[in-house]
């Protein structure tokens, strides 16, 4: 579970960059269907009578320094070098005399504030705040490896105003393969006013997880999480590398069996803090991994594809001045039909 606590400055940062129009290329286009696309004046150079004979992208990475080869190896695969006119590949050679027509394509990270159309359900909405059931699978913020693609860049199609509030008002995060409720703020206003509910630990959030084992009885984690020091992508309470505090209250809501795959409970888990992965790490530290969270120790049992995580309940108070508002979200499907396959017996 990723569900980040949003700090003071996410109301601090600067606005949302523009966007970036995306450049599309055929990778099996002829050069007249190339020459009509709308990617802009290429570049075109001729190798140098004086360069070595050598893989396209070697050459191309001599003649165009500013760039990194990895980049240039991106555009030579999307279609946007040509050699002699035709499509370039990166291991053919390339020597003297030779024509690169070249179409520079901008970097990841700057497409990451481009609206685009992407599935989410919204639950409920005001003027000053939107709740949405996010997917698994969906990335709620642009980071390296997702630059597109992710609740930013939908939550900024469906409301282009958002462009106007930091992260196009995204309060907290949760991980990926988390599904459900998260709110976002419509302005700076209502931002800052969520943003410290989260930090006073007024905000209510309830997940939902199965978890491998027995637990025998309700109670809290208070363990500071960060970085493990081994392993980058993992959080931990193990000697964590620059930790903070996170709480976790949990309480076995039911128990069942697998099989195969031993004993499953059904954990309701509601949060002070909200800390990368907090949920996760803190269940595995007492010997209770969610199901299919490789990462941290679970199994795949019971068809679960993805950790067995749900934030199915959100509460917090309207910064509009409507009192407290309450939101609740089913498991997604398949999340409901791992619990299905579970003999539950209490």
């Amino acid at each position: 579970m990723s569900d980040t606590a949003a700090r003071a400055d996410l109301v601090s940062d600067g606005k949302l960059q523009g966007s970036v129009d995306q450049n599309a290329a055929d990778l099996g286009a002829d050069d007249e269907t190339l020459d009509e696309s709308p990617r802009g004046e290429p570049q075109v150079v001729t190798v140098p009578s004086a360069t070595r004979a050598d893989r396209l992208d070697k050459v191309l990475a001599g003649l165009l320094p500013d760039h990194s080869r990895n980049r240039l190896q991106g555009w030579i695969e999307s279609g946007n070098v040509l050699v002699n006119g035709q499509p370039g590949k990166v291991r053919q050679t390339v020597g003297p005399g030779d024509e690169l027509t070249v179409w520079a394509q901008p970097a990841p990270e700057t497409q990451a504030f481009t609206p685009e159309p992407v599935e989410f359900a919204v639950v409920a909405e005001s003027p000053d705040w939107i709740v949405v059931n996010k997917p698994a699978g969906l990335v709620t913020h642009p980071g390296a490896g997702n630059w597109s693609g992710t609740l930013l860049n939908g939550l900024l199609y469906r409301y282009p105003e958002l462009a106007q509030v930091a992260r196009a008002g995204i309060v907290h995060r949760l991980d990926k393969d988390t599904s459900g409720l998260m709110v976002v703020a419509r302005n700076e206003i209502a931002q800052t006013h969520l943003v410290r509910q989260l930090q006073a630990r007024s905000m209510g959030r309830e997940y939902v997880a199965l978890a491998h084992g027995w637990l025998a009885a309700s109670g809290k984690v208070d363990r500071a999480i960060g970085r493990d020091p081994r392993v980058p992508v993992r959080m931990s309470v193990e000697r964590p590398v620059a930790p903070k505090p996170a709480i976790t209250n949990y309480a076995p809501a039911r128990r069942g069996m697998v099989d195969p795959g031993g004993r499953v409970t059904e954990v309701v888990c509601r949060l002070e803090t909200g800390r990368t992965h907090q949920i996760r790490v803190h269940m595995a530290s007492l010997g209770h991994p969610l199901l299919a969270d490789t990462i941290y120790g679970g199994k795949n049992i019971a068809g679960a594809q993805r950790q067995m995580l749900h934030a199915r309940a959100l509460h917090f108070d309207d910064p509009g001045g409507g009192g407290e508002v309450q939101f609740a979200a089913a498991v997604p499907a398949d999340m409901a039909q791992v619990q299905e396959s579970i003999a539950w017996s209490a």
